[in-house]
């Protein structure tokens, strides 16, 4: 099930431009004992978010406990294929987290140390951002 909010204040909102600096916060692993980290910054749609949850989840075998530590709450637009320019925006396609680099997206608990690491690799080959795999201090 793609996550998605259950109701928006605006339907259609700006793409904004580029997503610069570091994230603020959510830059730490405080659920669980393994995480993932964003070394870029980039938009991860909610689509990415379930192909990474559920690679992460097959490879563990339902073992330990996965957060998913973003929300995809952006909706983005498109228009219709082979649509003339102009007559207003398209409507909204699907949802998107705008994520920040030092941000950690996936954290992991109850499982060892080298399963985590591979869960997590699988995880992000399936998000159009650089990652890596980070331990709590």
């Amino acid at each position: 099930m793609l996550m998605m909010p259950r109701k928006v204040k605006h339907r259609k909102i700006h793409r904004g431009g580029a997503i610069k600096g570091l994230a603020t916060r959510g830059g730490s692993v405080s659920y669980g004992k393994f995480g993932l980290k964003a070394l870029s910054s980039g938009l991860i749609s909610a689509r990415q978010i379930e192909s990474a949850r559920r690679a992460m989840t097959r490879y563990v075998q339902r073992g330990g406990k996965i957060w998913i530590r973003i929300f995809p709450s952006k909706p983005m637009t498109k228009k219709g294929d082979e649509t003339p320019m102009g007559k207003g925006k398209g409507s909204v396609d699907h949802f998107v987290s705008k994520v920040r680099a030092g941000r950690v997206m996936f954290e992991m608990d109850g499982v060892e140390k080298d399963i985590a690491k591979k869960a997590m690799k699988l995880a992000a080959y399936k998000l159009s951002i650089k990652t890596k795999f980070v331990e709590r201090d």
